[in-house]
């Protein structure tokens, strides 16, 4: 029992006992692949959180040691991503008030409540509750994300200052910029830009950005380009993170919780999603409820360590993959190769061009993007393409964090709406056969004299109820004086509250009043329940589980017939 405990605790145990030499050499090769995608990413990404560049590295090196011992996503790597990154530092301006030394304080304090509910999360087995920001909210805050990110990074660009709040005034202050842009900038970030992106589709997998930016770091440091108004990162600290909780008061902790609850939604929805898609492309399973601990805790360290939070992202994972990742060794040995970076090759970066950066960020996000899924929810849902659309538009224009706020109570009201008007199909015999379909949908369907068959292909609630009844009724009306039976079919209606009970009573009594009898099948186990508890079975007759729709057809028809 303790050890099946703790193979469920502690994926890693499960994988390690066939762990083979082959295996090592491949998530070796894959792990150093990684940390050359990895540093010159984070370092990029930690600019958009309006981090120092080191503090984006610390998410790689601490998060992938313990996802890997923790996960279930056997190439999913865990690191800082541009969606977070940019509601990091997007909300941290008005709560840091200008103090770097706060900014990293309060961005840790972020991971660390991150944490803290991912755990309790999983602890409450929440992993299905949270999938309520769907992939549809996900898919138009992506691409909101990415315009909104792209225009942070535009001025870096082309050399201008930039500036600005929101998307109007950062689009106003970049076309007035435009006369200053630096040509040499501008044609140095767009070669990159040109570089990173040819080598990616001609060398997938291979570590590509590591080598523009060793290159751009050669060039800048070795020619008289770096006195052309060229902005560089600086001198980053050498050295590992010291380990200690991030200073905060518990004003700061209320003011944290609705960033950090986005951050680990989003983090999870788009941590589980990659990992199931390269779970499937490996065959292997994901455990849903697993990755919430993994994720919590693998955000814990990285809060320990001055990181801010971390998630799984499909652009890092796929080049794990794509380098030849079997485990999530992998990610330990990328988490060692930063290491050795941060301790003996920092003085390298000093000369790195922000504007290699800001490409580096450019590239990264147009996965962000998908256009094909937009078109595809515009042709085939209506529905999800608005709440798509909707998420977009409310990112661009109000903000990360208000924009999937906006998003999911938009997606909620539509939902609502959608249940408390659900589909009530009027019911005929498939000729030839015992099954019942809807007549609007096939108007060739056999209907019976003196029998109207209905259900409702939803739950009965009390919001619908009301919708629910008028719909029925009118059919009832228009029906004449012919009819003598009408038969709830219960079999789409899964579950039932004391409003759906109330419901079957009042239609049964007033039906009554004009000498038309009442009867349900294929009822479900907790709606028979409920029947019972509302005291409306004696009124039905027993609603037996063994009888079907077509049982009861016929059962009243001889019963009418006979009459």
């Amino acid at each position: 029992m303790k050890i099946s405990f703790l193979k469920r605790l502690i994926p890693a145990s499960q994988w390690l006992s066939d762990y083979t030499l082959k295996l090592f050499g491949n998530d070796t090769l894959a792990g150093i692949t990684l940390a050359a995608y990895a540093i010159p990413v984070s370092l990029a990404y930690a600019t958009l959180a309006g981090l120092p560049p080191q503090y984006g590295v610390y998410g790689y090196l601490i998060g992938g040691i313990f996802y890997a011992l923790l996960g279930t996503g056997r190439q999913l790597a865990i690191g800082p991503t541009s969606a977070i990154s940019l509601l990091i530092g997007t909300t941290l301006v008005s709560l840091a008030n200008g103090d770097p030394q706060r900014w990293v304080d309060i961005s840790s304090l972020t991971a660390l409540v991150f944490a803290v509910m991912s755990v309790m999360a999983y602890a409450l087995r929440l992993s299905s509750m949270i999938n309520f920001i769907s992939e549809t909210i996900l898919l138009g805050f992506k691409a909101g994300a990415a315009i909104t990110i792209g225009l942070t990074q535009l001025p870096k660009l082309f050399g201008v200052a930039g500036g600005g709040t929101n998307f109007l005034e950062r689009v106003t202050t970049l076309i007035h910029q435009l006369p200053e842009t630096n040509i040499s900038v501008l044609i140095f970030g767009l070669l990159a830009i040109i570089m990173i992106f040819a080598g990616e589709k001609l060398l997938p997998g291979k570590p590509v950005t590591i080598i523009v930016v060793a290159i751009s770091i050669i060039i800048i440091s070795g020619t008289s380009l770096g006195v052309s108004g060229f902005k560089t990162i600086g001198v980053i600290p050498a050295g590992l993170p010291r380990l200690n909780l991030p200073s905060f008061n518990i004003e700061d902790i209320k003011s944290v919780v609705p960033l950090a609850f986005a951050c680990f939604l989003l983090a999870y929805i788009e941590s589980v999603s990659a990992a199931k898609s390269l779970a499937q492309k490996n065959d292997y399973e994901i455990d849903a409820r697993q990755e919430l601990l993994a994720l919590g805790v693998a955000n814990l360290a990285t809060s320990l360590g001055h990181g801010y939070p971390v998630s799984g992202g499909l652009s890092q994972s796929a080049v794990n993959e794509e380098a030849g990742a079997k485990t999530p060794v992998s990610l330990v040995i990328a988490s060692g190769t930063i290491a050795v970076c941060l301790l003996f090759l920092t003085d390298l970066l000093k000369n790195l061009p922000t504007v290699i950066l800001a490409s580096v960020v450019l590239v990264a996000i147009r996965g962000l993007v998908n256009f094909k899924e937009f078109n595809r929810l515009r042709k085939v849902n209506h529905f999800d393409f608005i709440i798509a659309s909707l998420a977009l538009l409310s990112v661009i224009v109000f903000g990360i964090l208000q924009g999937v706020v906006i998003a999911a109570i938009a997606s909620l009201i539509l939902i609502i709406r959608i249940v408390s008007t659900p589909h009530v199909a009027f019911l005929g015999r498939i000729p030839g056969t015992n099954r019942y379909t809807d007549m609007k949908r096939h108007p060739d369907n056999e209907t019976f004299p003196g029998v109207l068959l209905f259900r409702v292909e939803s739950p009965l609630l009390y919001f619908n109820v009301a919708n629910v009844y008028h719909t029925v009724w009118s059919k009832v009306i228009s029906s004449g004086s012919e009819l003598k039976v009408v038969i709830f079919d219960l079999s789409t209606s899964a579950y039932i509250d004391s409003s759906g009970a109330r419901l079957i009573k009042k239609l049964y009594l007033n039906l009554e009043t004009r000498g038309i009898s009442l009867k349900v099948a294929e009822a479900h186990s907790e709606v028979r329940d409920i029947l019972r508890f509302e005291d409306i079975e004696h009124l039905l007759g027993h609603v037996s589980r063994k009888d079907s729709v077509h049982d009861i057809v016929v059962h009243s028809i001889n019963e009418h017939e006979t009459g």
